[in-house]
């Protein structure tokens, strides 16, 4: 019979390692996501914010990505990094290209594909962190274009977190209760992004500070 005592001196042993190494957070998702890793993007803000030795940020983002192109490029720019933490960033260009190249992902097929993408990860016992899409246009008063459809995704995205017992970077809402307080003149964009959807340097030092809330967490 194994001695007790040793088993549990070898646990403590194995848990005092894992403890030491840092927490290991890829960020996947588009454009967004790919100019994060930039001087003044989100994830180079947020290893500002965090402590380096508990966290290692790995942005995975590609320009025009949807939940789909996610989907398909899991195993060689997620699995293979071995992750803790996976935030999904995904959505605005799924909502975005039904306009400017009448492409774009419906709501049934955008579900779907985003459940899958869970599915795979817990698969690996990673830990999942969802996040809605933004902004498309920063006026205050719902007269962006893409508003409607954004709040719709967005719905879909807190219902997968809520079903999936997930935590969810709640983006929609946080860029929408900033304006409000901090865009008076209903501008469509300069707040926190340049163009109605990328950011600004406002906006990355935002959505940084809105991740650490939630991985500050785990």
């Amino acid at each position: 019979m194994k001695n007790p005592l040793a088993l549990l001196s070898l646990a403590a042993v194995l848990f005092a390692f894992r403890s030491d190494k840092p927490l290991k957070v890829v960020f996947f998702g588009d454009s967004i996501t790919q100019a994060g890793v930039s001087p003044t993007g989100y994830i180079t803000k947020l290893g500002n914010i965090l402590d380096k030795k508990k966290y290692e940020l790995v942005g995975k983002g590609i320009g025009g990505n949807k939940i789909y192109d996610l989907y398909l490029r899991m195993e060689d720019d997620v699995l293979a990094q071995k992750p803790d933490v996976v935030v999904i960033w995904v959505g605005v260009n799924d909502v975005w290209h039904k306009a400017s190249f009448g492409t774009g992902t419906d709501p049934d097929k955008f579900e779907k594909f985003y459940q899958a993408v869970i599915n795979k990860l817990k698969a690996q016992n990673i830990k999942v962190i969802l996040t809605t899409p933004a902004t498309i246009g920063e006026r205050t008063d719902f007269s962006n274009q893409q508003d409607g459809d954004l709040n719709y995704y967005s719905a879909i995205i807190r219902n997968l977190a809520s079903k999936n017992n997930l935590e969810v970077v709640d983006l929609r809402r946080a860029f929408h209760e900033y304006n409000v307080k901090n865009n008076p003149q209903n501008a469509e964009k300069g707040i926190l992004t340049t163009d109605r959807v990328h950011l600004n340097e406002a906006g990355n030092q935002f959505v940084a500070e809105q991740m650490a809330k939630v991985l500050q967490q785990l």
